[in-house]
């Protein structure tokens, strides 16, 4: 009895997770706060600010830099001077300085269009960045929805398995007041505590399994792993999804599409900065210049400057051993690789839309087949425990039912939840991953 009593306290901590007084989290909360916490998303969005901030006109090499400048040199010397009037000028430990300050400005006017192809670039960067970003946040999206009804379809498997050791407890209880009475073996009360044991294990198992999803969905969120929450009990699950109309919004909006896109104008943008090697580089410079040179022996002991300087360079490649033809061919190859690129993961993306719509077509059939199941495994547990209340059946026979509405019911929560995690990668990979869903 006491072995029993402590079953009993064991299986009531089991429902501890599933009180009144937790937290309901919806879908939709969990997919909020993993967008605002969720280190990778984070991190991604970061990138983002950073080839924004990329993207302006003095990075491209448009503008001009302006450089100012001071230095001040002391010595102190001990020589003499012998002029040509045979004059002799000696000095010793005499002191001299050179000082001077300014500023200069460059510009490089003209570079064969390579800034402005540049420019062009860090644009197309920060789209690339952007894509990138959308691409992390539906996968962690993704994630977050799977792990969230990955949870819901535990919890009515908590439920089934409830279902089970409430069962095997009344079965325990109706075995000992037979046996009180003389109406019924020993051996059937041990049977009976056996399956409850096995059943309350079972339990215990599948709330093990439910706390640690609610861990590794709290990881993704970005918050305490040890916070705890309940969840809603249904899976809603879409079953009008069309595969054409998913290809058609893939093509459009798929993030791995887009940055392939983007990653082809990078490559004829880089394309656009060799060719400019072919044309001259003209480049503007002025600036002033105060200095003062000041020595203790000599024709002039002090001399100062002051004023502007101002001129124009320019440059042109005319032979550098046929490395200019070699890099435009090679920058016209990363073109057509990147056009290939893009057609490879429009490929991988149709095929895997295909394949999940497979599945997901699989799953909805399993569906409605476990539903069906669920309802007569359910009717016949129903009419077998109405006459195990009447002492008709045996325990083998009421254990069967028992089993087969348990087994029914967990396949048709993992049917449910297995064409939901279709649907979630269906939305997935066409980058439509619709929150209510």
């Amino acid at each position: 009895m006491r072995v029993k009593f402590l079953l009993f306290l064991l299986l009531g901590l089991s429902f501890s997770l599933l009180s009144n007084a937790q937290e309901v989290l919806t879908v939709e909360e969990a997919v909020r706060i993993a967008l605002e916490n969720n280190f990778n998303i984070r991190i991604a969005s970061n990138d983002v600010e950073i080839a924004e901030n990329n993207v302006n006109r003095a990075n491209a090499g448009m503008l001009p830099s302006i450089t100012g400048n001071f230095s001040n040199n002391n010595t102190i010397q001990t020589g003499s001077q012998t002029r040509a009037t045979g004059e002799v000028n000696t000095t010793r430990n005499g002191h001299g300085s050179n000082r001077s300050y300014g500023a200069v400005l460059n510009w490089t006017i003209f570079d064969g269009f390579r800034m402005f192809a540049r420019y062009e670039q860090l644009k197309e960067l920060e789209k690339l960045g952007e894509a990138n970003l959308q691409l992390t946040v539906l996968t962690n999206v993704g994630e977050v929805i799977r792990r969230y009804y990955e949870l819901v379809q535990q919890k009515q498997q908590l439920k089934a398995y409830d279902t089970a050791v409430a069962i095997s407890r009344l079965r325990v209880n109706t075995a000992q007041t037979r046996f009180e009475i003389g109406k019924s073996a020993r051996l059937e009360v041990l049977n009976a505590q056996v399956d409850f044991n096995t059943d309350t294990t079972n339990l215990l198992r599948e709330q093990e399994l439910y706390r640690n999803t609610q861990i590794a969905l709290n990881e993704l969120m970005g918050r305490p792993v040890d916070l705890t929450f309940s969840v809603i009990d249904e899976v809603p699950v879409d079953q009008k999804l069309s595969l054409t109309d998913l290809r058609a919004v893939a093509s459009q909006q798929s993030p791995s599409l887009q940055a392939a896109l983007v990653s082809r104008r990078i490559a004829e943008l880089d394309l656009k900065q060799v060719k400019a090697d072919r044309y001259p580089v003209i480049g503007l410079n002025t600036g002033y210049t105060n200095s003062r040179n000041k020595a203790a022996l000599g024709f002039s002991t002090l001399n100062t400057n002051r004023g502007f300087n101002y001129g124009i360079t320019a440059s042109i490649n005319i032979f550098n051993g046929f490395l200019q033809k070699r890099n435009e061919r090679n920058a016209a190859i990363a073109i057509e690789s990147a056009d290939l690129d893009y057609q490879r993961i429009k490929q991988s993306v149709n095929s895997q839309l295909a394949s999940a719509f497979q599945s997901y077509q699989t799953n909805l059939s399993l569906l409605q087949l476990e539903l069906s199941n669920q309802k007569i495994a359910r009717q016949n547990l129903d009419i077998t425990l109405a006459k195990y209340r009447l002492g008709s059946i045996t325990q083998v026979e009421i254990r069967d039912a028992q089993l087969n509405y348990l087994n029914a019911t967990v396949r048709l929560n993992t049917a449910i939840a297995q064409a939901k995690q279709s649907e979630i990668s269906l939305l997935e990979i066409s980058g439509n991953l619709n929150l209510k869903n």
